[in-house]
């Protein structure tokens, strides 16, 4: 055999083999995950891993990532004695929360109220409070150290600020506004920044969800 057959066959082979292998890699390659685009809410191109967190809940059961696993969550920042976005806010999830209720209790999206207020939010407050806009809200609080890493790992802030009396109840909680959505890992998967689209974030939400096949 010449050189330059030789040469001819190993060029062969080679491309035989290359074909080979794209053929493989494009006909047995895994199908990517396409998910719904969002209409609301603003997706992260890659979900963000939350350190360990514990807040307290009324049950006295603390709320963990483990606790949030299986749902997409939405993440709400306040306080009960918030005079006006509080209120507002969560009055509006709860109409999201209706357009919810026709999915599997296994996996409905829910909505997870955080107060930034533990010296005057117990737990037993705070679940009373969101629970009067809809039964299904979760709710805790936590020691300001603890409820300060878990509002930065969300890239949200809060700040106590203090009234104008001197006296030690007078104060205010001034905090973000913004909703973050967990997903089904209890990762941060993305943001809703006011003015809210509550029926948007609703249908993003639900297009999300996963439904029994």
């Amino acid at each position: 055999m010449s050189k330059r057959t030789a040469l001819l066959l190993i060029v062969t082979v080679l491309a035989g083999i290359l074909g080979f292998t794209a053929s493989r890699a494009l006909f047995h390659a895994p199908a990517p995950v396409v998910l719904p685009a969002p209409q609301a809410i603003t997706l992260l191109p890659n979900p963000r891993v939350l350190p360990a967190f514990a807040l307290q809940q009324a049950s006295g059961t603390p709320l963990t990532q483990d606790a949030l696993k299986g749902h997409w969550t939405v993440v709400f920042l306040g306080f009960t004695h918030c005079p006006d976005v509080c209120p507002t806010t969560l009055a509006q999830l709860s109409a999201a929360q209706k357009q919810w209720a026709s999915l599997p209790v296994a996996s409905r999206p829910r909505v997870l109220f955080v107060s930034a207020d533990p010296e005057r939010d117990t737990p037993e407050l705070v679940a009373r409070y969101a629970h009067a806009f809809h039964p299904d809200s979760l709710a805790a609080t936590a020691p300001v150290p603890d409820l300060e890493k878990f509002a930065r790992s969300l890239s949200l802030v809060f700040m106590k600020v203090p009234g104008t009396s001197g006296k030690p109840d007078d104060y205010s909680i001034d905090h973000s506004a913004a909703l973050v959505v967990l997903d089904p890992q209890a990762r941060m998967a993305g943001v809703a920044q006011p003015p809210f689209d509550i029926p948007g974030i609703a249908a993003d939400l639900a297009a999300l969800t996963p439904t029994p096949r």
